[in-house]
This record gives C-alpha cells, sequence and structure tokens, in this order.
C-alpha cells in the first residue's frame, strides 16, 4: 500500500490545468498528488512480489539481459553508456562500500561522479548520487517521467514495463548520461554473470569485494558458483581486481580472469588479476577512514586500487600526482580525504536518540544508542559483531575515563555508559543494534554468529 501525499497546487498551476480544459475556475487551495509521489506510486506497481529463486510465472520470450539491451534501445542509451567511463563492482559484502569509498576519492580528485548503489533506507534518490550528492527532486522527476513515458509507449507483449530493479538501473544510466558524469560507479543488484548492471559491455575497470554464501537461491549453494557469477562482470582485456578470498572462491575467479586475458593495470599488463592488500592504516598519516570497522580496511584498499587504474587509464594519474611527493604518490593527498570522508547511511553507524531521555542536558546524548549495520550474512553479520563489539569496548572505556576526570574535579558526571554502582541513580545506556534479517535470511543461522562473535569479545 502507498500513502500519498498532497500538497497545494498554486493559482498558477491553476490556471495551466485550466487552459488544458480540466478545470472551469481558478482554486487557490486545491490538493493534488505531488509529481513525486505519483512518481512513487508508478515505481510500486513495478514491484512484482515474484520471489528470487523461483521461475516467472510467465516465461519470457527474452531473457533478463536481452531485455535490459531493448530498454536501453529504447531510449537511445546504448551508445552513451560506454562514454560514462565505469568501475563496476560486484560481491557479497562491502561492494556498496566500496563504491561509496571510490565515488569520494574520484570526487577529491576533482572528477564529476555518479553513484548509483542499493537499496536504499528512506528515499529512493539515495540511490542516485551526482558529485556526492543524492539527485534533486527536480532532476529525479525529470528522468524518471521520459523514461517512463518512453518505454509505456513501447511496452508489447513481449516486452513488458521492467521489473523495479531493472527500471531502476536504466534511470542510472539515463541520469548519469543527462548529468555528464565524467565517471559512473556502479554496484551490481545480485551476482553478476545475469544482473541487471551487466549489459556494461566496456567498463574502464572491475572490482570484486569479500565473496561469502548469500542469494543461494540464486546464485547457488557452493562458494564456487557463487564465484562464477560474481566473474561474470570481467570482460575481456579489462582490468580487474578483487581482495583475498577463500581459495575456492578465488580460483574460480582466476580462471576467469584468465579466460577472458583480464589485466592487472595498464602499467603491467603481465599479471592477469591483481588481489589487492587491505589498507594499511597508517597510510592515511593520522586521518581515519570515515566508515567504522576493521573490514572496512579491506574495502578501502580495493577501492584505492580501482581508483588509481580508473585515473591511469583516463589519462588523470600523472597530473593528479605531479604535485606530490614519492611517497605521497602511493596514496595522494586526494585519496586519504576521501577514504576520511566517504559516507553511506546504515553501515557501521551509530546513532544517539537524546529524546529518549526527557532530563537530557544540551551536552548528553541520551539513554539509547542505535547501532545500525546492512549485515544480512553470516560473514558480514560477524563483521558488523566485531564493530558493535570494538565499538563498546571504545566507549565504555572512554565513559570511564571521563567519569574519573570528571570525579576528581568534582564535576557532576552526565556519560551515557555509567553503571548505577557508580553513579547512583544515573540509568545505564540501552544499546541497540539493528542489523537485516529481512525475507529470505535465516535468523538460526544470523544469530549464534552474532552472539557468539560478541561473546568471543566479553560482549553480551
Amino acid at each position: 500500500m502507498v500513502c500519498v501525499r498532497y500538497r497545494k497546487v498554486s493559482t498558477q498551476v491553476m490556471e495551466k490545468i485550466d487552459s488544458n480544459g480540466i478545470t472551469k475556475e481558478h482554486v487557490d487551495d486545491l490538493q493534488l498528488p505531488s509529481s513525486y509521489e505519483s512518481a512513487m506510486e508508478a515505481l510500486s506497481s513495478l514491484i512484482s512480489g515474484h520471489k528470487r529463486g523461483q521461475k516467472p510465472l510467465i516465461p519470457s520470450k527474452y531473457d533478463k539481459l536481452e531485455r535490459m539491451r531493448m530498454y536501453l534501445k529504447i531510449l537511445g542509451l546504448e551508445e552513451h553508456i560506454a562514454g560514462l567511463k565505469i568501475i563496476h563492482v560486484a560481491g557479497t559484502k562491502g561492494k556498496g562500500s566500496t563504491c561509496t569509498f571510490c565515488e569520494a576519492i574520484l570526487r577529491e580528485c576533482g572528477v564529476r561522479t555518479g553513484l548509483f548503489t542499493s537499496p536504499h533506507l528512506i528515499d529512493v534518490r539515495e540511490r542516485f548520487r551526482i558529485n556526492g550528492l543524492e539527485i534533486t527532486e527536480d532532476r529525479f522527476l525529470q528522468h524518471f517521467w521520459e523514461c517512463w513515458h518512453k518505454l509505456e509507449e513501447n511496452i508489447t507483449e513481449d516486452l513488458p514495463m521492467p521489473p523495479l530493479f531493472q527500471f531502476l538501473t536504466v534511470l542510472a544510466f539515463k541520469i548519469f548520461t543527462s548529468e555528464q558524469v565524467d565517471v559512473a560507479i556502479v554496484e551490481v543488484g545480485i551476482g553478476g554473470k545475469n544482473d541487471s548492471t551487466n549489459v556494461i559491455k566496456e567498463p574502464v575497470v572491475c572490482g570484486i569485494t569479500s565473496l561469502g554464501m548469500d542469494h543461494t537461491e540464486t546464485l547457488g549453494n557452493t562458494l564456487s558458483e557463487i564465484a562464477s557469477h560474481k566473474a561474470g562482470i570481467f570482460k575481456p582485456k579489462i582490468p580487474a581486481f578483487t581482495v583475498s578470498q577463500l581459495s575456492e572462491a578465488m580460483e574460480v575467479i582466476q580462471e576467469r580472469a584468465n579466460e577472458l586475458e583480464v589485466i592487472k593495470s595498464p602499467l603491467s599488463l603481465e599479471v592477469p588479476l591483481e588481489v589487492t592488500p587491505a589498507l594499511d592504516p597508517k597510510k592515511l598519516e593520522g586521518l581515519k577512514l570515515s566508515l567504522s570497522g576493521d573490514h572496512q580496511l579491506i574495502n578501502a584498499g580495493l577501492a584505492v586500487s580501482l581508483c588509481k587504474c580508473w585515473l591511469q587509464r583516463t589519462g588523470n594519474w600523472e597530473k593528479l600526482t605531479k604535485n606530490d611527493d614519492l611517497e605521497a604518490a602511493d596514496l595522494p593527498h586526494a585519496f586519504r580525504r576521501g577514504l576520511a570522508s566517504a559516507h553511506i547511511s546504515g553501515r557501521a553507524q551509530i546513532i544517539h536518540d537524546a529524546s529518549s531521555n526527557s532530563n537530557a542536558t544540551e551536552g548528553s546524548r541520551g539513554d539509547l544508542i542505535f547501532y545500525l549495520d546492512g549485515a544480512h550474512s553470516p560473514e558480514s553479520v560477524e563483521a558488523c559483531a566485531n564493530w558493535f563489539s570494538s565499538s563498546i569496548k571504545e566507549n565504555e572505556n572512554s565513559s570511564v575515563s571521563n567519569f574519573k576526570l570528571d570525579k576528581m574535579n568534582g564535576v557532576p558526571t552526565n556519560g551515557h555508559f555509567q553503571r548505577e554502582k557508580e553513579v547512583g541513580s544515573c540509568k545505564i545506556s540501552k544499546q541497540i543494534l539493528l542489523f537485516n534479517c529481512m525475507d529470505l535470511r535465516d535468523p538460526q543461522i544470523l544469530l549464534p554468529r552474532l552472539a557468539n562473535t560478541c561473546a568471543s569479545s566479553g560482549i553480551k
């Protein structure tokens, strides 16, 4: 069910409606559904209710990628996609973070960026970022309705309107070509080989993040089957990078890279595929990664390799590093700024709810602390648990230190991790971890992994 908000329509708009013969008089206060709400209703109509792994109820004449190519042709986007100079990223965990790091790095390098990620938390426009910002409502609506009307005019029995994610993918290509971005960073939806984004023929560079067991109903029940789908985004003689993987997955990725003669980078043609190490925190020279958790060092390391390769292949690397010394050229200043400023909501994010404490002072952070992470596979839940545990310990240590200092100075304490034994009537903060266990996720697999990982760090 979609709840439609209404907005007041101005006299000027009503005059336009009047000129079309829809109404006979000006009504300043008349309320009509906003164009944005209408777009959301249209999008909702594309949700099929078809579950992953199930066969389509009605067999289609065309497979998914054939339909995607037909949609792009209808919109006149086929030739334009190559000009987007794409970074294409697949993986089980960390691909959204890796893409976000890439976007922030290249933006700091002076590149006009487009970023397509999924899913969104609140507003569908979160999926489309131009130069680090969600696309504006006006620009979104312009591109949305152009796509919608052209596709609607050309649907047939064999080529119906695209399902939700296919439409959003087509819309991303439309937005990025129209907004004339210098680079489009595209996150795969599910898998890779058969994903809607895999209509990209010639990306500048491809990347595969850490792999694990997820979407098994679609991708297969073994790590090698899943790796085969992920490596499906590799293209002949196009550079590709990955991170350290379990041997079962790495063998499949390497084999696919060898088949396609994937190259490491423009500067090293003899190596078929580079496995990038985690980023050394010392290279940040005092800065911190903006995304929390040790696992983000793996994503950051991959993002650095992808961005270096993109800059080299597009002729921008030497221009960027000419003013840096030799040591800084390994991780240019712009890279460090990007890694320290990248932001993605709902990934290792901590929110202090001051409204939960009616007696909270201006400096108080309240009694409820929410830890948000999109973890939804066994491996990502383990990474989430490690982050959650270390964050709690860090905050507890900080609060105890502040309490002791304030007590020494005779200052009333207000720390949100204070214990009742130490502070008398002060409440203990409630720490709430939110992660993703929707639909096909199995809580009997995820919860023990979460609890055991936390327990191993002394956190219940």
